[in-house]
């Protein structure tokens, strides 16, 4: 198995990158969010990897992070989804979006990546439900209740017109036993201010 990649970047055309690791080039697909931290071509590159074996393809898949990677895994062990729309996710969401929505349990989120429709969401959601942590969303005694406000929090503001990524960043700043209708002042005033 590969697990990592360290070289120099020799080629970039989205998704894919070829890393040049004495003088062997490898070719791999990365996620939009590591592809545009990636360096220029010509410098040193480290990728994290995982490589998938099927019936007609060796696929290798690139990423910047550990937290990259292993979400990646865990979206292949969802039923129905594969390394090209687990790619899709992780291009469309970032990993602190995905287990935000999925925290929430938001199906709304999902759907804005290309490729996943309502039931795709919906099963990423009832799957992954037990698998990610959010830090300061729950907390051990309120956590029914902070999900609960937090989600309605997230609903009113999306209702509003704000877009899913200053939404999911202003639930995430609000306080774990907050109300509902203090959550919304909260995160409205938190809004305002970008």
């Amino acid at each position: 198995m590969i697990a990592r990649l360290s070289g120099i970047l020799i080629d970039k055309t989205p998704p894919q990158v070829v890393i040049d690791c004495h003088g062997v080039g490898y070719e791999c697909e990365v996620p939009m969010s590591t592809f545009y931290n990636l360096p220029a071509t010509g410098e040193k590159v480290v990728l994290l990897t995982q490589f998938i074996v099927r019936e007609d393809a060796q696929l290798l898949y690139g990423f910047g992070s550990e937290q990259e990677r292993a979400t990646f895994r865990q979206l292949l062990k969802v039923n129905g989804i594969g390394a090209k729309s687990a790619l899709s996710i992780l291009s469309g969401l970032s990993v602190d979006d995905l287990a935000q929505a999925v925290a929430l349990q938001e199906p709304g989120l999902l759907t804005k990546v290309p490729g996943v429709g309502k039931k795709t969401a919906e099963r990423l959601l009832l799957e992954l439900k037990d698998k990610f942590s959010i830090e300061g969303l729950t907390t051990a005694g309120g956590a029914a209740h902070a999900k609960s406000a937090s989600s309605d929090v997230l609903n009113a503001l999306l209702a509003l017109g704000y877009n899913e990524r200053e939404t999911l960043a202003a639930v995430k700043q609000l306080p774990a036993d907050v109300s509902v209708t203090d959550g919304i002042k909260l995160a409205l005033k938190a809004l305002s201010k970008t």
